[in-house]
């Protein structure tokens, strides 16, 4: 469903474009299958807990968002990510919507929810450093599923995660220290983190998930590519060969759904008013950044398959890399990674409603370009070659 493979491009107006018949069984119903996922998982979870231990034992939920990312990045047209980091406007203005914006308004969101300062809302320092991890840890896995449903630029996303990737190699355990440890006290909320002397997040905490969960599937696309398009030829790859791998992605999609929910589900049916109460910051969170950041790449004049993939980019998050290092930190079973495992859990159906708000701009602006990649209507279309 990408933009490289939608047939008339994202600004047509042939009646098929956008509407949901059009749309094959799995896509146009999968907001059913997201939710049967969700309730198969936290079923599966609370009636057999012990399904926890295999699950993580054989890496199900790695293996997953593998598989579901793989499609995605072998369909990325390669050629095209020089021009994608030659634009600067881009770049600074991803940086800006994921390193300064979202974890700002996300340790906001997290003080007037968990920190015991807003009447009526105790103190909970548990969820605080959750959402505080989910936070500071930028998307690098289901952006691209998110992207590709919405029709948005796939060489976009994948240049804009490969930034972000590496800039959260650098950033991410400064990040958790400065909003987690260092801020807290200095606004007065001490007590957000007592008995916590030091946590560290290193380096190669975050290299690691990124190798897991961007690299593999990075490498497997792009040799994919590669190879097909000089055996077989363009043709034949994207007519051919594309649309055998395509379903894989939503069926991983669903495949980790359940698995990831299937680790807490005896937690989540336990305490669903926790749940709700960490659902309502994280919605607020990812409908805030989609549109602030959506509409700050259709203000710097990015036509609709690059701002879309600005927009699902600054609005996602590794919760991945989130519930790996709660867990690390502070245990399976601790408060902390019970709030990082909620976050997918409102995410999935959060952003499923954001690609149908992406659809609908899409439809109601007009935007420079014709499906280009380009922040400049006049500029070459750098899809051309597709």
């Amino acid at each position: 469903m990408s933009n490289v493979e939608h047939e008339h491009g994202p600004n047509c107006d042939c009646p098929d474009c956008g509407d949901p018949r059009s749309m094959d069984f799995l896509d146009k119903y999968l907001t059913v299958w997201i939710f049967v996922a969700m309730a198969v998982g936290v079923g599966l979870g609370y009636v057999a807990p012990s399904v926890t231990e295999p699950i993580q034992n054989l890496h199900f939920v790695e293996i997953g968002l593998v598989l579901m990312m793989y499609p995605p990045l072998a369909k990325a047209d390669y050629s095209q990510l020089r021009a994608v980091f030659s634009n600067w406007r881009v770049l600074g203005l991803s940086l800006v919507q994921n390193w300064l914006i979202g974890p700002t308004l996300m340790f906001g969101l997290a003080v007037i929810f968990f920190s015991g300062l807003v009447p009526g809302l105790p103190a909970r320092p548990e969820f605080f450093l959750g959402l505080v991890f989910i936070g500071m840890a930028r998307c690098i896995a289901m952006v691209l599923v998110w992207n590709e449903l919405a029709e948005g630029s796939t060489e976009y996303v994948t240049g804009l995660v490969a930034f972000n990737s590496l800039f959260q190699i650098i950033t991410y355990g400064v990040y958790v220290w400065f909003f987690a440890l260092f801020l807290p006290p200095l606004l007065g909320m001490d007590a957000l983190v007592t008995g916590i002397t030091t946590f560290e997040i290193t380096p190669w905490d975050v290299f690691k998930a990124i190798v897991i969960f961007l690299g593999i599937p990075f490498a497997g696309g792009f040799l994919t590519r590669y190879v097909g398009t000089r055996a077989k030829g363009e043709e034949w790859y994207d007519e051919e060969f594309i649309p055998k791998i395509d379903p894989l992605t939503l069926v991983a999609l669903l495949f980790t759904v359940i698995v990831m929910f299937a680790t807490q589900g005896e937690n989540i049916v336990a305490s669903p008013g926790d749940v709700l109460l960490i659902a309502v910051p994280l919605t607020i969170y990812f409908v805030v950044m989609f549109l602030v950041s959506f509409g700050m790449g259709r203000g710097i004049g990015a036509d609709y398959s690059t701002t879309t993939a600005i927009g699902f980019t600054a609005a996602s998050n590794n919760f991945e890399l989130a519930i790996a290092v709660a867990v690390a930190v502070f245990g399976v079973g601790s408060g902390v990674a019970f709030a990082t495992v909620v976050g997918p859990l409102i995410e999935v159906p959060v952003l499923l409603a954001l690609v149908n708000v992406a659809l609908c701009f899409q439809r109601k602006f007009d935007w420079p370009g014709s499906n280009t990649g380009s922040l400049d209507a006049s500029a070459p279309d750098p899809a051309a070659n597709d």
